[in-house]
C-alpha cells in the first residue's frame, strides 16, 4: 500500500534477500507490505513468505496470496513462531525495515509526530503497553534524562527533563502540544525541529522497548536462518545501526568478539557488505524519510545456532 508507507531501498534490499525463488523468507516488519509484495513477485509457486507486524493497522494491507502468512506479533519472537510453523531446518532469508512507518507518522492520533497536536501515545501496538504520556508523567527527572540522553542523544536532556517535571506539577502533560510548550525554553530556535525529533525518537524507543526487541530479533533471526541464508536489515538511526553492525560482526549487540579454542569466530553471521548501502539522491528526493537509511546484509555461517531452542521473554 503505497499511501501507507513508501518502502525504502526496495530494489537493493529484496535483490540481496531473495537468492532462491522457491525458498522460504520472512518479512519481520510488514507495515504497508511494500517489501513483502516485491518478495512475492520474485518467488515461484513453491516459495513462501511469513511476515510479522505488531501494529493492528498493518493487518489491512495483507496481500491475497496463498504463499503468504501474516502474524500479528512482535518480531522479537520470530524464531518461536517459525518453529511453531514447522520451519525447524532454517529458512532462506529474513528482512527487517526498522523504525516507524509513514502511516504511523502521518496518523495524528497515534502521537508519533510533533507536527500534530494529539495525545502522546507512540505505541506500535495500540492494544497494550505504556504510552508516551505515561512515561512523561510517571518517570523521575533522572529516568527521563537517561531516556533522552541514551535513546535520543539529546542535548540539554537534564534541563528538558526538569522542565517536564515542573510542568506536570500543575497538570499532566498528555499531548504533543503540551509537551512542546513545557520544554520550549530548552529548544534551540535554529534547530527546533531537529531537537524535537530526537526527543520523540527517545520516547518512542522507550515506549516500544525497541532496543531490547531488536536484540532479541537479531538473536532469533540468526537462529532461524539455514547455512547461507541471508539477513537484510534497514536502519534509520545510529543506535539501531550500531547494534546491527555489532551483531553481524560478533554475534552480540555489544560487539564483543568470541572465538573457539582454535581462534575461529563464533559469530553466526558474516557481513556481505562491509559498508552500509545508502539510498541514492533520486530516492531521497522522492521519499525524504529515506535520507538516514542504511542497509546491511549478512549471511549465516557454519559457526552454529546461537539459540536453537526458541526465545525466552
Amino acid at each position: 500500500m503505497s499511501e501507507y508507507h513508501i518502502p525504502v531501498l526496495l530494489e537493493k534490499s529484496v535483490t540481496a534477500l531473495v537468492t532462491d525463488p522457491s525458498g522460504i523468507y520472512a518479512d519481520a516488519t510488514f507495515g504497508g507490505g511494500g517489501h513483502s509484495r516485491e518478495i512475492l513477485s520474485r518467488l515461484s509457486p513453491e516459495g513462501r513468505l511469513i511476515a510479522f507486524d505488531r501494529d493492528r493497522d498493518a493487518l489491512a494491507n495483507k496481500p491475497d496470496d496463498s504463499r503468504f502468512t501474516l502474524i500479528h506479533n512482535n518480531f522479537r519472537f520470530i524464531h518461536n513462531f517459525l518453529l511453531e510453523l514447522g520451519y525447524t531446518g532454517g529458512i532462506d532469508g529474513i528482512i527487517a525495515d526498522l523504525g516507524v512507518s509513514s502511516h504511523q507518522f502521518d496518523t495524528p492520533e497515534r502521537g508519533f509526530s510533533f507536527r500534530y497536536d494529539a495525545r502522546l501515545d507512540m505505541r506500535m501496538d495500540t492494544g497494550a503497553g505504556t504510552t508516551a504520556a505515561d512515561i512523561i508523567n510517571g518517570r523521575t527527572t533522572e529516568e527521563l534524562e537517561k531516556i533522552f540522553r541514551v535513546y535520543g542523544e539529546v542535548e540539554n536532556s537534564g534541563r528538558i527533563s526538569r522542565l517536564i517535571c515542573k510542568a506536570r506539577e500543575s497538570s499532566p502533560v498528555t499531548t504533543t502540544g503540551e509537551l512542546e510548550k513545557a520544554i520550549g525554553d530548552a529548544l534551540p530556535q535554529a534547530a527546533r525541529h531537529k531537537a524535537l525529533a530526537k526527543i520523540y525518537q527517545a520516547l518512542r524507543i522507550e515506549v516500544n522497548g525497541e532496543m531490547r526487541a531488536l536484540e532479541k530479533f537479531l538473536q532469533g533471526a540468526a537462529a532461524s536462518l539455514r547455512k547461507g541464508g541471508r539477513l537484510v536489515v534497514i536502519t534509520y538511526h545510529s543506535l539501531e545501526d550500531r547494534m546491527v553492525k555489532n551483531f553481524i560482526r560478533s554475534g552480540n549487540v555489544e560487539g564483543k568478539e568470541t572465538k573457539d579454542l582454535y581462534g575461529h569466530s563464533l559469530a553466526p553471521l558474516t557481513a556481505v557488505n562491509r559498508k552500509p548501502i545508502v539510498p541514492e539522491e533520486e530516492e531521497i528526493s522522492i521519499n525524504t524519510r529515506a535520507r538516514s537509511a542504511k542497509l546491511r546484509i549478512a549471511e549465516k555461517t557454519d559457526a552454529g545456532d546461537i539459540s536453537g531452542r526458541g526465545q525466552e521473554e
